[in-house]
C-alpha cells in the first residue's frame, strides 16, 4: 500500500481551533508560514492551515496523521484522504457514463458522460455527489448538475434522445439495450473528441453493465471510443464519475419532461404506473394517438392500453 505524501481539505473555524489545540497538546513544533493562521511540524509531517481555510498536510506520515488524528478527532468522519490510500483508483482520470429515462414512459432518454481527474475528485469530496437514484429532489439534482458542469477540470457531455427520435431508433433496433449501447458509445465518442480539454488523459471509461453481454456497448463504440479501455460492471454508479453522469442525465431528463409538459399543457408523471396509464389515456383522448410518439416511448405496454389496443404477449425471460 502506497502512503499518501500530501493531503488538502477545508476546515471550519471550530475544526481549525480543535486541530491547533490537539497539535499543541502533542507538543508539535510551531513554525511561521506566510498567509497561514498556524503551522506545525513533527518528525514525519508538516501541517499548515491557511487564512483561506485550507489545510495542507505533507510528509511521509500523512496517512497516519489522517487516520489517527485528523479524521477521528477533528473531522469526525472517514473522508477521501484515507479512502484514496486504500483505493488509489478513486483518483484516476476517467470517464463515467450513465443514463436516465429508460424506465419512464413519458419524456426523453438522456445519456451523460463525465470526465474527472484528481483535482475534480478532491473538490467534490463534500459536495454530496452520488447516484441520482438516491436523490429525490429535482431541485437538488439541478444544483448538483450545475456544480458538476462548472467544476474546473471537469468535462461533460449530454446526449438527449427526444421521444420521436427514440421511437424511430426502437423501430429500427427493436431493443432498448441496443439504443442504450448506441447512446453510451456516442457519449464516449463525444468526450474523446474533447480530450484536448482533459489533463491528464482518461485511462478508462466506466458504465453500468445493462446487457447480459459486455459486447453490446463495445461493438457500438466508434473510432475514438475504441482508443480507451471500456469497463462495464454492475452498480457502476458507485464510482464517482458514473454517479456524476447519472446526475447530469437525470437533470437532462427532468428538464426535457418539463419542456414537454409546457408544450402540451399537461402534467406528465415520471416512471410507469397506474397514474401514468391515466394520463396516457387522457392524452390520447384529448390530443390523439398520432401525437403520442411526441411525448412517450410507444413500445411500452402503456401505449397499447392508452389506445385501447391489445397488449403484445410478454416475452419469456431467459438467462443467457
Amino acid at each position: 500500500m502506497q502512503p499518501l505524501a500530501s493531503y488538502t481539505c477545508k476546515l471550519t473555524d471550530d475544526q481549525a481551533s480543535a486541530l491547533k489545540a490537539a497539535l499543541r497538546s502533542r507538543h508539535w513544533k510551531f513554525r511561521e508560514v506566510p498567509y497561514a493562521r498556524f503551522a506545525f511540524e513533527s518528525e514525519k509531517v508538516n501541517v499548515v492551515f491557511y487564512e483561506s481555510g485550507k489545510l495542507v498536510v505533507q510528509g511521509k506520515g500523512t496517512r497516519e496523521f489522517i487516520e489517527f488524528l485528523l479524521e477521528p478527532e477533528i473531522l469526525k468522519q472517514a473522508r477521501l484522504g484515507y479512502e484514496t490510500v486504500l483505493n488509489p483508483d478513486l483518483l484516476l482520470p476517467r470517464i463515467g457514463v450513465d443514463e436516465s429515462g429508460k424506465g419512464d414512459f413519458f419524456g426523453p432518454l438522456c445519456i451523460a458522460g463525465v470526465y474527472l481527474n484528481e483535482s475534480v475528485v478532491r473538490s467534490w469530496q463534500d459536495a454530496g455527489i452520488r447516484d441520482s437514484k438516491n436523490i429525490s429532489s429535482d431541485k437538488k439534482i439541478s444544483e448538483l448538475a450545475e456544480k458538476i458542469r462548472k467544476t474546473p477540470g471537469c468535462v461533460v457531455n449530454l446526449v438527449v434522445v427526444g421521444n420521436e427520435a427514440y421511437n424511430r431508433l426502437y423501430a429500427k433496433m427493436k431493443s432498448v439495450n441496443q439504443i442504450l449501447a448506441w447512446g453510451h458509445a456516442r457519449v464516449i465518442e463525444n468526450l474523446m473528441g474533447l480530450r484536448h480539454q482533459m489533463n491528464p488523459a482518461p485511462v478508462k471509461a466506466i458504465s453500468d453493465q445493462f446487457a447480459s453481454s459486455k459486447d453490446v456497448v463495445a461493438k457500438a463504440l466508434m473510432s475514438l471510443g475504441r482508443e480507451i479501455e471500456l469497463v462495464q460492471r454492475h452498480r457502476a454508479e458507485e464510482d464517482l464519475a458514473v454517479a456524476a453522469a447519472s446526475i447530469l442525465a437525470r437533470d437532462g431528463f427532468v428538464k426535457g419532461l418539463a419542456k414537454l409538459e409546457k408544450q402540451f399543457n399537461l402534467e406528465l408523471p415520471k416512471g410507469a404506473s397506474a397514474a401514468v396509464d391515466e394520463v396516457a389515456k387522457k392524452f390520447v383522448t384529448e390530443q390523439g394517438a398520432d401525437n403520442l410518439p411526441k411525448i412517450a416511448k410507444v413500445h411500452f405496454r402503456t401505449a397499447f392500453r392508452a389506445q385501447g389496443l391489445p397488449e403484445p404477449p410478454k416475452k419469456e425471460w431467459r438467462r443467457r
